[in-house]
């Protein structure tokens, strides 16, 4: 199962791409699940260390959607819209959370593969940074970050939305960056997977 995560409280261009993503990969052949911040209550992770010690999370809200979710998943697709040059806060807090999954399992996301998304209103306005905030996290629980390749797609599908759902539906350049990284994505969990049967 493919688990696509969006971290936009709103629902406009990034839960749009987002979905659109998804569909590729179903027609692909892929199962996937959609999970979105939006009206869920979400809350910063306190650090207290409670789950170090109980395996547990304190908080007992919306994260326990999560928790089996990115536990199923083969692969996950992070989706978020750029605040102030960087991923939004929703996102950062899901990341950040799943402190209390490593409690009970350090490697629960080891080897799974993840690709990312970002959309900004302006054409340079933090995309690629929160990408690489999403990798960062890929990197240090085990995960596989997987890009477009070169000449449009280098770390993930990037977006232009001119703060409006129509402005994303028309970014033929970002559309063209997600098919591209949607493909490798696709390519490389269906290789991975084949190995990893051998």
């Amino acid at each position: 199962m493919i688990l696509g995560i969006c971290g936009s409280p709103r629902k406009q261009a990034t839960d749009h791409v987002l979905n659109e993503a998804l569909k590729m990969l179903e027609e692909r052949g892929f199962e996937t699940e959609f999970f979105g911040v939006r009206g869920k209550d979400i809350s910063p992770c306190l650090h207290c260390d409670y789950c170090m010690r109980k395996g547990v999370c304190i908080q007992k809200d919306d994260m326990y959607e999560v928790y089996p979710l990115m536990t199923e998943a083969e692969g996950i697709i992070m989706a978020t819209p750029i605040y102030n040059g960087g991923l939004s806060a929703q996102l950062k807090a899901i990341m950040d959370r799943t402190r209390a999954l490593g409690a009970v399992d350090y490697n629960f996301l080891r080897n799974k593969v993840g690709m990312a998304i970002s959309v900004g209103g302006d054409r340079s306005g933090g995309q690629e940074l929160a990408i690489q905030q999403i990798f960062t996290y890929y990197i240090l629980t085990g995960m596989i970050p997987v890009g477009g390749g070169a000449f449009g797609a280098n770390l993930g599908a990037n977006f232009w939305s001119q703060d409006t759902l129509d402005g994303v539906k028309q970014d033929e350049e970002g559309f063209r960056g997600l098919r591209k990284t949607v493909k490798r994505f696709g390519t490389f969990l269906e290789n991975f997977e084949f190995k990893q049967k051998e």
